[in-house]
């Protein structure tokens, strides 16, 4: 499974990290509806029932607990308490346990889930996991905090993230259309000369600059670095005029290659850790991110500026 393609609202569990291999995903709820009904189990006897429930009580007084393996456990020669397990630690051998098991991964770090007893896991991309401390269960998905309203706290990791990375740039390696007159935002673009949407978005650049708005383009050859659509990215940024140049660009228009000392491999990687998966990619000043097109009057009432 590709945990960096992850569905929105959807929660998609995986479990069973203590084994050889990652099980497959549970089914979504989408899934699930195709899924014919299951038989219900058959009533046990009341003559079994006592039993049973011996033998699951004796089982749990020997299986500690989630809570229990991250506080602490006995120790195997002298009997006594063993010292707690940090936080950190507990982070530490699940990444350690998953990256065992999937070696692919892009894992960047790992902290303490809004959850007790979880531990959140950050990947490349933006897509988060999540697994109980003791390493046992994991689930790859969005986690939402239910308030008044539904608040994706993933999503809100992402925003920060977002907001820093994109703070670390500077306005030298970017092009920038300023807002006419006095400035009311600044949205943050991850372009392609090529990509059709891009195209018909900067048409709408004038429109956006008019009402105060000022457009600030980071490079993204959506084919990959080293391609065609790279190559005239470099050409665009080591022009004299990059606004220019890539304007006419994006109308169509080819221009005698250039080559400089330029960012545009450093936007796109920086891109893909932000989370772009196409483009246009709008970052706004939050670190929200509106992937698509937009026009200009869209923006505006998104921004409450119209």
């Amino acid at each position: 499974m590709d945990f960096r393609t992850v569905p929105g609202i959807a929660l998609v569990a995986v479990t069973l990290l203590c084994g050889d291999t990652l099980s497959a995903a549970a089914p979504t709820a989408a899934n699930t509806a195709a899924q014919p009904a299951t038989t219900a189990p058959a009533t046990t006897p009341a003559a079994t029932t006592a039993p049973a429930a011996a033998t699951s009580a004796a089982a749990q007084a020997k299986t500690p607990s989630v809570a229990g393996s991250v506080a602490g456990s006995k120790d195997a020669t002298s009997g006594k308490d063993a010292a707690p397990r940090s936080p950190a630690n507990a982070n530490d051998a699940v990444v350690a346990k998953l990256k065992a098991l999937r070696p692919d991964l892009p894992i960047e770090g790992a902290q303490s889930a809004p959850i007790p007893g979880m531990v959140e896991i950050e990947l490349t991309g933006g897509s988060t996991l999540y697994a109980t401390a003791d390493g046992k269960y994991l689930i790859a998905g969005d986690l939402y905090e239910m308030t008044d309203k539904l608040v994706n706290i993933a999503e809100q990791a992402r925003n920060e993230k977002r907001e820093a990375l994109i703070a670390a740039v500077s306005l030298n390696d970017m092009a920038v259309f300023p807002a006419q007159g006095h400035r009311k935002a600044v949205i943050t673009v991850f372009t392609d000369v090529d990509c059709g949407y891009c195209r018909k978005l900067h048409l709408q650049v004038p429109a956006m600059n008019k009402m105060g708005v000022e457009v600030r383009y980071l490079a993204y050859p959506r084919s990959g670095v080293g391609t065609p659509s790279y190559d005239k990215l470099v050409t665009a940024w080591c022009s004299a005029n990059r606004q220019d140049a890539i304007t006419r660009m994006k109308r169509g228009e080819e221009l005698p290659p250039k080559t400089c000392d330029n960012p545009v491999a450093h936007e796109y990687e920086l891109g893909q850790m932000a989370g772009v998966t196409g483009t246009p990619a709008i970052v706004l000043e939050d670190g929200r991110m509106l992937p698509g097109y937009l026009s200009a009057d869209e923006l505006g009432h998104l921004l409450g500026i119209i």
